[in-house]
């Protein structure tokens, strides 16, 4: 099983590209982690990209500093 859920705030307002078939959005965002019992935070930035619907809603609505909450699935690239 591949799932993960995130919550945190958007660094940028969503890019929307492919206005034709499959519309796809990309957008940052910024996860807060407790990293010990004293209370130090650290913050993740995870690059998102949605499809479809999805982006359209994101385009839409989302704005930088937006609070959001976001379930999908993690994937990661290799290059060499």
């Amino acid at each position: 099983m591949n799932k993960v859920i995130l919550m945190g705030r958007l660094t940028r307002d969503p890019e929307m590209k492919g206005e034709g078939a499959t519309p796809v959005a990309r957008y940052s965002l910024a996860v807060d982690r407790r990293f010990s019992r004293n209370e130090e935070n650290n913050t993740d930035f995870i690059n998102i990209v949605a499809f479809g619907k999805g982006a359209e809603f994101a385009s839409k609505y989302f704005k930088k500093g937006t609070k959001v909450l976001v379930t999908g699935r993690i994937q990661t690239g290799s290059y060499t």
